[in-house]
C-alpha cells in the first residue's frame, strides 16, 4: 500500500509541476514579448527624435581617415546593436527564470502531492484497519457456532432441553453479531453526518439520557449525583447529544461497582460548556487512555469480554461529538474515570 501512494504522489507531483511550468512559460514568453514591445517603441522614439536633432543640428560623427557616414544610419546601427543585446539578455533571463520555477515547482509540487495524498492515506489505513477488526470480531462469534453445533450434530442423540439450550446459545452469538452490526452501521451513519444544531437545554439532554439507563443503573444499585445548571443551553442536535451522554453513561455503569455513585455536572466557559460523567469504577488503564475513542479498541480484555463489549460505543461518541461540534475527552480521577463532553454554549 505505501508503494501505491508513493507512486500516486509522484504521478500527482509530475501532474502539478506541469501545470506550473506551463504557467511559467506562458507568463515569462508573455512578459518577454511585452517587455519587446516597450524596448522597440521606446527606440523607435528615441531614433525620431535624434535623426530629428541630427537633420537641424548637423555634425560629422566620420574620423579624418573614415568614410563618410550619415548621422542616423550610425545611430541606426548602436540603435540595432543594442536591440541584439537586450534580446540575448531576455533570452538568456528567460531560460533562468524557468529553470528556477523548475526546480522550485518541483520542490513544492511534492510537498504539495503529500499533503493532499496524506488525508487519503490516512483514512485509507484506518479503513484497513478497520476492515480487519471488524473481520476479527465477526468471526469471534461464528468461529463459537460453528464449533458449538458442530459438536452438538456428533452427538448420537439429544433431549429437548439440550436442543434448546443450544438453540439459545446460537441466538446469544446471533444477538453478539447483530449489536456488532448496529453499532458499525451508526459509526458509519455519523461519518459525515450533517445535523442541525439548535439551542437545547442541558439540564433536559442530562434528564433524557439519564433516564434511557436507568433500569441499568437500577439493575446494579447505582446512583446518579446531578449538578447542572437548569438554565444552561448549548447548541447540539437533541436526539444525537442524548445518544452520546447515554453512551457515556453505560460506559459508567457498565465499569462501575454495585451501590456506587455516578456524577453529573456542567461547567460554563465564555463560550463552550462541559458535562462531566464521573464514575467510580476504578479508572482506565494509563496505556489504554489514548485509545479509547478508537474504533474496535479494547484494553481490558477481559473486563470487556465479561461485559459484552466491542469496542465501538465510545467510538461513535466521539463521532457524534464532532457531528455536533463537541468534544469529549476522558481522564482518570481518584476513585474512577471522568469523561468531558464540550458543546458550544447558546446564550440566551
Amino acid at each position: 500500500m505505501e508503494s501505491i501512494f508513493r507512486s500516486a504522489r509522484l504521478k500527482l507531483t509530475l501532474f502539478y509541476l506541469v501545470i506550473l511550468v506551463a504557467l511559467s512559460l506562458t507568463l515569462t514568453f508573455g512578459f518577454r514579448l511585452l517587455a519587446e514591445h516597450e524596448y522597440a517603441r521606446s527606440s523607435s522614439t528615441q531614433y525620431g527624435q535624434v535623426r530629428h536633432l541630427f537633420i537641424h543640428y548637423p555634425f560629422d560623427l566620420s574620423g579624418p581617415d573614415s568614410p563618410q557616414i550619415k548621422p542616423e544610419v550610425a545611430f541606426g546601427r548602436i540603435q540595432t546593436s543594442a536591440e541584439a543585446d537586450a534580446r540575448a539578455r531576455l533570452n538568456r533571463d528567460f531560460v533562468l527564470v524557468n529553470l528556477a520555477a523548475l526546480m522550485v515547482g518541483g520542490v513544492l509540487s511534492y510537498w504539495f502531492a503529500g499533503r493532499t495524498l496524506k488525508p487519503i492515506e490516512e483514512a485509507h489505513v484506518l479503513q484497513a484497519r478497520f476492515a480487519a477488526d471488524a473481520s476479527h470480531e465477526l468471526r469471534t462469534p461464528l468461529a463459537n457456532m460453528k464449533v458449538e453445533n458442530e459438536v452438538f450434530l456428533r452427538q448420537k442423540g439429544f433431549t429437548e432441553k439440550e436442543a434448546r439450550e443450544q438453540i439459545e446459545s446460537n441466538l446469544e452469538e446471533v444477538q453478539r453479531l447483530e449489536q456488532l452490526a448496529t453499532g458499525l452501521l451508526d459509526l458509519t451513519q455519523y461519518d459525515h453526518a450533517s445535523i442541525v444544531l439548535e439551542p437545547v437545554s442541558v439540564a433536559k439532554l442530562v434528564d433524557a439520557a439519564t433516564q434511557a439507563v436507568q433500569t441499568q443503573a437500577d439493575a446494579k444499585h447505582i446512583r446518579f449525583v446531578k449538578h447542572i445548571d437548569v438554565g444552561a443551553k448549548v447548541f447540539a442536535h437533541a436526539e444525537s447529544a442524548t445518544q452520546l451522554l447515554k453512551i457515556v453513561l453505560e460506559n459508567a455503569i457498565k465499569y462501575s461497582p454495585e451501590r456506587s455513585t455516578v456524577t453529573l455536572q456542567d461547567e460554563r466557559q465564555t463560550t463552550h460548556t462541559a458535562i462531566l460523567i464521573t464514575d467510580e469504577g476504578g479508572g482506565i488503564s494509563e496505556q489504554d487512555l489514548p485509545y479509547i475513542f478508537d474504533r474496535l479498541y479494547r484494553g481490558d480484555k477481559a473486563r470487556t469480554t465479561k461485559t459484552g463489549g466491542y469496542g465501538l460505543g465510545l467510538a461513535l461518541a466521539k463521532q457524534i461529538a464532532q457531528a455536533n461540534r463537541a468534544a469529549i475527552a476522558a481522564e482518570n480521577t481518584k476513585k474512577g474515570a471522568c469523561f468531558t463532553v464540550v458543546f458550544e454554549l447558546a446564550k440566551g
